[in-house]
C-alpha cells in the first residue's frame, strides 16, 4: 500500500492546513467538517472491516457515501439540511484531494456527483404580540438573574441576533452614550453589522453591565463566565415552557433562539406589519403616484420643467415631480421593495413623496421618469 493512497495523511492536511491555513474558516465551520469526518471514518471502517489507520482513499466509494448519508437520516435522525451539510464537507475534502493528486480525479468526480437532497421549507414562524410580551415578562426582574434573563430576551427580540452572536457581545460593542444606541454584532463569515437598540433595551443593558470593563462579556452566568449558545437555548426554552402553561397558543410552537434567529426577526416583522395600512389601499395610492410621476415626453419638451402642472390640475408640480419630468433626465427606474422590516430604497431620489404610502410586503413597483 503506497503512502499517497492512505486516507489519514490527507485528512490531517485537510483539517490543519487547508481549513485553517489556506481558507481561514471560522472555528464553527472547522468543527463541523471535523465532526463529519469523525462520523464517516468509523462508518467506512466498519463497512470495509478495516482499521481506521489503514483506510485508503479508494475505500470511500460513492456507494459508501450514499449509505453513510442514509445512515445519518435513518439511524441518527438527522434532518435533510444536516445531511446536505455533511455532504458539502465531503465534497470539499474530495476536491482538496483531487486538485493535489491528479490520479484521484476520477474518484473525486464520483463523490462530487452525489447530489444534495431538496429539503422542504418550513413556513414563517413567529410569536404574536401577546405571546412575545408574556415571554418578556416571564423572568422575575426583582432578582439579579431574572433581570439578566429579561435583558437577554429583550436584546434577542430587538436585534434578531443569533445565539452565537449574543454570547460574543462585549461591553465595548455597545454604544449606549449617544441618542441612538446601537450594538456591534459579529455574524457568520466574520461579517460585522450594527443594529440600533430601543430605549428600553439600552436602559436594561446599561443597568446590566454596570461598571464592567469594555472587554467583559455582557451576558454572563452566576460565576461571571460568558453564557454559551447552549445556555441561551435552554434559557429561552425554559421560559417558553413556563409561558405555554398560561397561553395555550404557545403549546403548538417551539420557542427557542433558532440558529438563523428568524424567530425573533419574523416576530418583530409581523408586529411592524400590523401597524401598516391595508396593502390594497397602498397599491391604489401608489398607482396614483405612478400616474403623477410618469411624465409625457412631448409635454416636457414643449412646456419645460418650470411650467409643468400636475396631471390632476392641482397647480405647480412638486420638486420631485419636476425632477422626474425634466427633459434633462434620462429614463430613470426606481425600484422599491417592500419588506416586512421596513423600506429598502435603491435610490434616494424621487421617492420622498411616496415613502409614506409604502405598505405590504413582497411587492415590487417601478416608478418611471421621463423617457
Amino acid at each position: 500500500m503506497s503512502k499517497p493512497d492512505l486516507l489519514g495523511p490527507w485528512v490531517r492536511r485537510f483539517l490543519l492546513e487547508y481549513l485553517v491555513g489556506e481558507r481561514h474558516f471560522a472555528a464553527n465551520t472547522q468543527r463541523s467538517y471535523r465532526d463529519t469526518l469523525a462520523l464517516l471514518i468509523p462508518f467506512i471502517a466498519t463497512a470495509t472491516k478495516t482499521s481506521v489507520d489503514r483506510l485508503r482513499i479508494g475505500d470511500v466509494t460513492a456507494d459508501g457515501v450514499r449509505q453513510f448519508l442514509h445512515h445519518l437520516e435513518q439511524a441518527r435522525h438527522c434532518r435533510i439540511t444536516t445531511r446536505n451539510q455533511r455532504l458539502a464537507a465531503l465534497h470539499s475534502l474530495t476536491r482538496f484531494i483531487g486538485t493535489r493528486s491528479p490520479e484521484h480525479l476520477a474518484w473525486c468526480s464520483e463523490i462530487c456527483s452525489i447530489p444534495f437532497k431538496r429539503a422542504p421549507h418550513d413556513g414563517v414562524r413567529y410569536l404574536e404580540k401577546p405571546e412575545m410580551d408574556a415571554l418578556l415578562d416571564a423572568p422575575n426582574q426583582r432578582t439579579r438573574q431574572g433581570f439578566r434573563d429579561h435583558a437577554l430576551l429583550l436584546f434577542l427580540y430587538n436585534s434578531g441576533a443569533r445565539a452565537s452572536e449574543a454570547v460574543g457581545v462585549t461591553v465595548g460593542d455597545l454604544d449606549l452614550s449617544s441618542s441612538q444606541s446601537s450594538v456591534r454584532l459579529m455574524g457568520k463569515g466574520s461579517k460585522v453589522r450594527r443594529c440600533p437598540l430601543w430605549a428600553s433595551t439600552a436602559g436594561a443593558l446599561k443597568t446590566l453591565i454596570g461598571d464592567r470593563p469594555t472587554t467583559a462579556a455582557v451576558f454572563v452566568n452566576r460565576r461571571g463566565q460568558p453564557l454559551t449558545r447552549y445556555g441561551i437555548h435552554d434559557l429561552v426554552a425554559r421560559y417558553g415552557r413556563a409561558v405555554a402553561c398560561r397561553l395555550p397558543s404557545l403549546q403548538q410552537k417551539r420557542v427557542s433562539p433558532t440558529h438563523d434567529s428568524s424567530y425573533h426577526r419574523d416576530t418583530l416583522a409581523a408586529r411592524r406589519r400590523r401597524h401598516q395600512h391595508d396593502p390594497r389601499v397602498a397599491r391604489a395610492r401608489l398607482r396614483r403616484h405612478d400616474e403623477h410621476l410618469r411624465g409625457d415626453r412631448s409635454r416636457c419638451q414643449s412646456e419645460g420643467p418650470r411650467d409643468l402642472r400636475d396631471p390632476a390640475g392641482r397647480g405647480r408640480a412638486t420638486r420631485v415631480e419636476r425632477q422626474h419630468r425634466s427633459p434633462r433626465l434620462s429614463s430613470e427606474f426606481v425600484t422599491i421593495r417592500y419588506v416586512a422590516s421596513g423600506v429598502k430604497r435603491r435610490s434616494d431620489s424621487a421617492l420622498n413623496c411616496a415613502r409614506r404610502h409604502i405598505t405590504g410586503d413582497a411587492t415590487q413597483i417601478i416608478l418611471c421618469g421621463s423617457t
